[in-house]
C-alpha cells in the first residue's frame, strides 16, 4: 500500500491519498473506511447521446472524477475488490449532486480518503501496511491454473498473499475463441509469456525454495516447459539455475481451488514445518474430531473463554476478522483470550482472513479450541 498527500493530524480532520496494491490492502481499507467518510476518486460511467436526427441515441463511456460521502461500502474476496456507495456531494456533468452511486476500488488504482476525525489506530493500521512486504519470508511459490485464468500465490510464516492473477485473453474479450489451431497455439503462448512475466515479477527463486505448477488439465506440464524453454530464450539465470525445484502437482487436489491444493502430499511435503503446514494439519484435526471425538474441541467464544479458564485448550484457532476487528471492545476480548493461549505455552494460530484456509474456519464461526482433555459441560451454542 502507498500513502500519499497526507494532510491530517491525530484525532483531528484530514485526508490522504491511497493507492492499494494488494488484496489484503483493500482488506484493511474496508475495516477503517466507515459510513460519513468521504472517497474521492476516478471512475467510468456509460453515457447516451442523442443523435442529430433527434431520434436514436449513441452510448460511450466517459471518464469523471466522484466525490461521495460513505453509506456503506462491501468487500468482495473472490475478486479481491472494495465496493463503495455513497452520495455524490460535487456536481461533475454526469452524476447528479446527491444521487447515489457506486465505486469500485481496485489494486493499484489511487483514491483520496477524506475522515472527520483520524484515529490513531487507524493510521497505525495504514503505516503498518504500508511498510509490509509481501510475504518476505515465503518458502512456496504455487502457480495455479483455471479455466480462464492463472493465480500466483506466495505461502511462507501463516500467509498465504495472491499475489498475481493473469487472464486469459478469451476471457477478456468474453469468452471468444479463435477457430483456428494456430491462432488458438499463438493464443495460448501469449497466455503463458503473460504468466511467466507475472512469476519473474513477483517471484525472487534465489529466495523462494520451491515452485508449484498446478492444473486439472495439461497446462502444467505445458507451462513448466514454457518455462524452462523462455528462460534460457531470455537468459534468466535464476530460473535456469533452479529448474529442480520447479514441480508439477497431480492428484485430486489439483481442481481448481487452493485448500485442496494444499492438502495434496506434494504441497505438503514442500512446506516443511512452516506455519501454514501446522494451520492446515490443525484444521483437519479439528474436523476429524466433529466425526469421532467431538468432547475435545469446542467454538465460539463464551465457550473458548471458559475452556482457557480450565487450562484446558491445546491450540486456538481464530480468524484474524475477529482477532483484528475494527470494534475495539471486541478486538480487545479475543486479544487477551490469544495472548492468555499463549501465555500458558499452548499453540495459537491466526488465519488470515484472505487465506484460504479461513473460510473452513468461519464454518465454525471464526473461532476453535483443539482441547487437552474432554469437557463435554460446555455450551457451545453460547457466545
Amino acid at each position: 500500500m502507498k500513502l500519499k498527500e497526507k494532510d491530517f493530524a491525530v484525532n483531528q480532520m484530514g485526508r490522504m491519498t491511497i493507492i492499494p496494491e494488494e488484496s489484503d490492502d483493500l482488506w484493511i481499507l474496508y475495516n477503517i473506511i466507515n459510513p460519513d467518510d468521504y472517497v474521492t476518486t476516478d471512475t467510468s460511467r456509460k453515457v447516451h447521446h442523442q443523435l442529430n436526427d433527434g431520434k436514436n441515441t449513441t452510448a460511450s463511456r466517459v471518464r469523471l472524477s466522484v466525490h461521495l460521502k460513505v453509506t456503506y461500502r462491501d468487500f468482495d474476496k473472490d475478486s479481491s475488490t472494495l465496493c463503495i456507495q455513497g452520495r455524490n456531494l460535487e456536481p461533475n456533468g454526469y452524476v447528479v449532486v446527491g444521487s447515489f452511486h457506486t465505486l469500485t476500488l481496485e489494486c493499484n488504482k489511487p483514491f483520496e480518503l477524506h475522515k472527520k476525525v483520524w484515529k490513531h489506530d487507524i493510521i497505525e493500521a495504514l503505516e503498518e501496511r504500508e511498510n509490509h512486504e509481501v510475504c518476505p519470508d515465503a518458502e512456496l511459490t504455487i502457480n495455479l491454473f483455471q479455466q480462464d485464468h492463472a493465480e500466483i500465490y506466495l505461502i511462507g510464516k501463516g500467509v498465504t498473499a495472491m499475489v498475481s492473477k493473469v487472464e486469459t485473453s478469451s476471457s477478456r474479450t468474453g469468452g471468444r475463441k479463435s477457430s483456428s489451431s494456430s491462432s488458438f497455439s499463438n493464443t495460448k503462448n501469449v497466455f503463458f509469456r503473460e504468466v511467466f512475466a507475472a512469476f519473474i515479477k513477483h517471484v525472487d527463486l534465489n529466495k523462494v525454495k520451491n515452485t508449484v505448477i498446478a492444473s486439472e488439465d495439461s497446462k502444467k506440464d505445458e507451462f513448466r516447459r514454457f518455462m524452462i524453454s523462455e528462460a534460457k530464450r531470455m537468459k534468466i539465470i535464476s530460473v535456469e539455475e533452479n529448474i529442480g525445484r520447479i514441480v508439477v502437482a497431480a492428484g485430486s487436489g489439483c481442481n481448481g481451488d487452493l485448500k485442496d491444493l494444499l492438502g495434496e502430499s506434494t504441497v505438503m511435503n514442500l512446506m516443511k514445518d512452516n506455519m501454514v503446514r501446522l494451520q492446515i494439519r490443525a484444521l483437519r484435526k479439528v474436523w476429524d474430531m466433529v466425526s469421532s471425538d467431538s468432547d475435545r474441541a469446542c467454538y465460539r467464544l463464551k465457550s473458548v473463554e471458559s475452556a482457557q479458564e480450565m487450562g484446558a485448550i491445546e491450540t486456538l484457532l481464530i480468524s484474524d476478522e475477529l482477532y483484528r476487528s475494527d470494534e475495539v471492545a471486541t478486538r480487545k476480548r479475543y486479544g487477551c483470550l490469544v495472548k492468555a493461549v499463549k501465555d500458558s505455552g499452548r499453540d495459537a494460530l491466526v488465519y488470515s482472513s484472505m487465506h484460504v484456509l479461513a473460510e473452513q474456519l468461519q464454518q465454525f464461526t471464526g473461532i476453535v479450541a483443539i482441547l487437552i482433555f474432554p469437557l463435554p459441560v460446555l455450551d457451545d451454542d453460547a457466545y
